[in-house]
């Protein structure tokens, strides 16, 4: 579940490869006119699946002329991406 708050997009349940392809529309249409911050914090599960959303999400952004950042990240989701070598890229706000 995704709710916004301003320039803030609070994301809940499970980062997973059963939920990100909803999750990714969903989050898409939550772009404003300006930049966002994807606060992490309720995120219950991930996966590697939940790299792939943070990513798109970048490119859609980027594509749109917007900034996107992440905030809040669970110690899980570094811990991936770590092992796979994208800190950087989704290296919190």
């Amino acid at each position: 579940m995704i709710e916004r708050d301003g320039n803030r997009m609070r994301v809940r349940g499970a980062l997973t490869l059963a939920t990100v392809t909803a999750l990714c529309e969903a989050g898409k249409q939550q772009f404003g006119d300006g930049d966002s911050v994807v606060d992490l914090a309720a995120v219950t599960e991930v996966d590697s699946a939940a790299l792939s959303l943070l990513f798109e999400w970048r490119r859609a952004a980027r594509q749109k002329n917007l900034r996107i950042s992440f905030d809040n990240l669970p110690e899980s989701l570094k811990s991936l991406a770590a092992l796979y070598g994208v800190t950087e890229l989704v290296a919190e706000a």
